[in-house]
């Protein structure tokens, strides 16, 4: 909890941080700053009515007060505990005015709570810009990808289980051995012609299934 807090650029507490710190009810606490019996102008210039939102929704009065006015009030509140809550609220007034003297903004718990939304939203921001370069680049290296599989030919393993595809084609059709021949030339042709290219190592690694499908349905064409 913020003992003292910047209002009008300057340290402060309130009476709500009071009776919550001091264990006491706000109600005893406002009654207690109303019967002070202080002069008007040590009470206008330490004392200054506010109001906050209480549980119940509703608009509720509070009392903001200086170091001063912090002092007169709790000078009645004893006890060690009480001694020591009034040590923390005075060296958090020092450390406040101080940091105020030396020009060091304290942000309010209002003005923080607005950074930290600006900072956030900022932050939002560039994580979407970079979600978006990460995306495009994606896209990018996905196309790039894509462009260099279709260009890569089959490897010395492919090019092997297409050499025994054909062999095993053939050998199933024909028993003659020169008929067979025949039959190996005329398979590498078709395949050259239907691929366009200038021999079955030549076709590419993504074409290889197709390849093999058409070498296992392929049947001769009668001379």
């Amino acid at each position: 909890m913020k003992l003292v807090f910047i209002d009008n650029n300057r340290p402060v507490t309130d009476s709500l941080t009071v009776a919550e710190t001091f264990g006491k009810d706000h109600s005893r606490v406002m009654r207690d700053i109303r019967d002070l019996g202080c002069s008007e102008k040590f009470r206008v210039g330490n004392f200054a009515e506010s109001n906050y939102i209480n549980q119940q929704g509703r608009e509720t009065p509070k009392f903001l007060m200086t170091e001063q006015g912090f002092t007169m009030l709790v000078m009645g509140y004893t006890g060690k505990k009480a001694m020591s809550f009034k040590e923390d609220y005075i060296n958090e007034f020092i450390r406040i005015r101080s940091t105020l003297e030396n020009k060091v903004e304290v942000m309010s718990e209002r003005k923080a709570l607005i950074q930290s939304l600006k900072l956030t939203a900022e932050l939002a921001d560039e994580l979407e810009e970079v979600k978006e370069i990460a995306q495009t680049h994606g896209m990018k290296l996905m196309e790039l990808e894509s462009k260099v599989d279709e260009q890569i030919t089959i490897d010395s393993g492919d090019q092997r289980k297409v050499q025994k595809a054909i062999a095993r084609k053939v050998y199933t059709i024909e028993e003659d051995q020169e008929q067979r021949a025949l039959l190996f030339r005329q398979l590498h042709r078709e395949i050259k012609d239907r691929w366009a290219v200038p021999s079955y190592k030549d076709i590419r690694k993504h074409e290889i299934d197709g390849l093999m499908s058409y070498i296992e349905a392929w049947r001769p064409v009668a001379s």
